[in-house]
């Protein structure tokens, strides 16, 4: 542990310009900031052509009825004009908002707030909290039209949305409430493990990040998740046959097998699961039950397990570590720095001693460009095990030995094609946009790959 913390301190000192030098924070985030933000513009407005593309990729042709390819490249084109246009306006409101020293006004209203119900400034976690969510609610405030718009006028106008104005209301409350019921003991032992551990806290900040995640496993399918859909247990039949049978093949350790209502909300379709190593949740959107067939669900059920077999979801949360450890390395050298509040416009009072809340804040800020970057390399990773998953689903036949699984990257691929026809999702892609926005390779990337894939499995089967 000592020589952790020996290296950290050296990351520290190697960073201690921070703590002195006026460097202008502000106009630092509002440069790379903007600047990420017309990237995104450019990458849609590279995008934006092939949407006037009147076929599908030869490979998709015969799986598109010339109405249904017309109406995806429709939806394409107004989501791209209302990302471009949502991008932008986001942006530009952040902007006046940190322009105009917000940060520093959300300080001191939650310390004007607490004064009023008899709390001074020594009691700084408290304050902190209440100012993340007075942060949270204001800034949040301009952007309500949009989520309106894309819900009842983006989604209605395409025959996605099947939300009503009361669930729009009771959802968004209840985010709202989750937030705090979950968010403020979260920020109050995350801040607490500051006071308690010192400049010691990246190790002990980090068990607690952990141990928060492992805890919300558990939480979200119990208590989070009944708040805003219906589970039930998948009806007996031949889908739920498949899929038990399926899961005892691999000895997936399934315990139980959900229905979600995700059609109260959208016609959009998924499916996913989740839990400890010892007992897994499958869910399944009935959308998805309603728009393919039985074998056609097993097959994505199969490229699901098969991130559950190669162990990805795993090695996500350890990447994820990594990239978390890396950012509290770095956060000490900001945590006591009087110039980068100051830079933000906060008063020399609080600038003296800043809050740990703020400096993390602001610290997060700063890192927006280089999370930019991130997230291009976990879309590459994300992308490769997608691949993964898919090749698991094709040789599935060869590790359980069983031949009816043989036709089973066909049934992927049609499961694939169904779902991109049925959500109208766009088959025409650059491939700069793609890497930068992507988790998933394209349509006719998987589709070409799971054929290669076969022509590889029937090669070792020779």
């Amino acid at each position: 542990m000592d020589f952790l913390h020996t290296q950290l301190r050296h990351v520290e000192n190697r960073l201690s310009f921070v703590k002195t030098e006026p460097i202008d924070w502000k106009l630092y985030v509002q440069i790379f900031a903007w600047t990420v933000t017309f990237f995104e513009s450019y990458l849609l407005i590279r995008q934006y052509p092939l949407y006037s593309k009147t076929a599908p990729p030869p490979a998709l042709a015969e799986h598109f009825d010339p109405g249904v390819f017309e109406k995806s490249q429709k939806y394409g084109k107004d989501k791209a004009k209302f990302a471009l246009f949502s991008g932008l306006y986001k942006q530009l409101v952040e902007s006046i908002l940190l322009q105009f020293g917000f940060n520093a006004w959300s300080w001191s209203a939650a310390g004007y707030l607490l004064a009023k119900v008899g709390y001074g400034p020594e009691y700084q976690i408290v304050q902190s909290i209440v100012f993340v969510f007075l942060m949270f609610l204001v800034s949040s405030l301009p952007t309500l039209p949009l989520q309106a718009y894309g819900t009842f006028v983006l989604e209605e106008k395409h025959g996605f949305n099947k939300t009503t104005p009361t669930l729009f209301v009771t959802d968004l409350l209840k985010g709202w409430g989750l937030a705090i019921v979950l968010g403020a003991p979260f920020l109050s032992i995350f801040l607490y493990v500051f006071q308690w551990a010192g400049d010691r806290f990246v190790p002990w900040l980090m068990g607690f990040m952990i141990l928060f995640q492992l805890t919300m496993v558990v939480l979200y399918p119990t208590v989070i998740q009944p708040l805003f859909n219906k589970l039930s247990a998948l009806p007996d039949g031949e889908l739920r046959n498949r899929i038990e049978a399926l899961a005892g093949k691999l000895k997936f350790p399934l315990k139980h097998l959900y229905e979600i209502d995700g059609s109260k909300r959208s016609s959009h379709s998924n499916a996913y699961f989740f839990g400890l190593p010892w007992s897994k949740h499958i869910v399944i959107f009935d959308t998805l039950i309603q728009q393919t067939k039985p074998e056609e669900v097993e097959a994505v059920l199969a490229h699901e397990l098969g991130h559950w077999y190669y162990n990805h979801p795993l090695k996500q949360m350890i990447i994820s570590q990594v990239h978390t450890f890396t950012v509290l390395a770095l956060f000490p050298a900001f945590l006591h720095s009087p110039p980068l509040l100051r830079s933000f416009d906060f008063p020399k009072a609080v600038a003296a001693q800043p809050p740990t809340m703020v400096a993390f804040l602001l610290f997060q800020m700063i890192l927006t460009p280089f999370e930019s970057l991130v997230s291009i390399g976990m879309n590459a990773i994300t992308r490769h095990y997608e691949f993964a998953a898919d090749r698991f689903a094709v040789e599935l036949q060869d590790m359980v030995k069983d031949e009816k699984m043989s036709d089973m990257g066909p049934r992927l691929g049609r499961a694939l094609i169904s779902l991109h026809v049925k959500n109208l999702s766009t088959v025409w892609v650059d491939w700069l946009y793609s890497a930068y926005h992507h988790s998933h390779p394209t349509l006719t990337e998987r589709l070409k790959a799971l054929d290669a894939f076969e022509v590889g499995r029937q090669k070792k089967a020779e």
